[in-house]
């Protein structure tokens, strides 16, 4: 089983993992598109959360885990619980194309547009000044871009928005 991260899943994925490599999702673009009312804002104060917004133009840098033989049902489960919390992500297995060429099909979360919590388009400086306040229960939003934006930068993957982002987030 081969789980494709694009945000926190890279720097905390919380399931046993037996492998990982750079990979690629076609079709997709990662943005701070969903409204965050558990992990990372409230209700009253919703924070942003990275989620992959389809694009046919567009690809996703990110990272392929594959689960611990034996670790899959338990792995699935926790992710549904993490991910599936506001059902503001929809469950998918998409072709992810791993740097050393392989091709494997990856569970991967992705918006649903129609969602109450999708917020696609919000410019960069709007997304900032959400980022910079927001808490929920996983903690400040800042922390998620900025170690999001720390990973990915060590993991050699180039995000321009995230990058700005992060810089930005930082003078508030």
């Amino acid at each position: 089983m081969w789980v494709f991260g694009y945000g926190s899943l890279i720097w905390n994925p919380e399931f046993p993992v037996a492998e990982q490599h750079i990979a690629r999702a076609k079709g997709w673009h990662r943005s701070f598109c969903m409204r965050s009312i558990h992990h990372r804002g409230t209700v009253e104060a919703p924070g942003l959360v990275l989620a992959l917004d389809a694009d046919p133009q567009a690809v996703c840098d990110g990272v392929a885990f594959r689960v611990t033989p034996g670790a899959e049902a338990a792995t699935l489960q926790a992710l549904r619980d993490r991910e599936l919390i506001s059902s503001a992500y929809l469950e998918r297995w998409l072709p992810v194309d791993l740097a050393d060429g392989r091709q494997v099909s990856a569970l991967v979360f992705v918006i649903d547009p129609d969602h109450g919590q999708y917020c696609g388009g919000l410019p960069l400086e709007t997304q900032a000044q959400i980022i910079a306040y927001a808490v929920g229960g996983r903690g400040a939003n800042r922390d998620y871009l900025h170690a999001t934006a720390a990973h990915l930068a060590d993991l050699g993957i180039a995000d321009a928005d995230l990058e700005w982002l992060s810089a930005r987030v930082r003078s508030l």
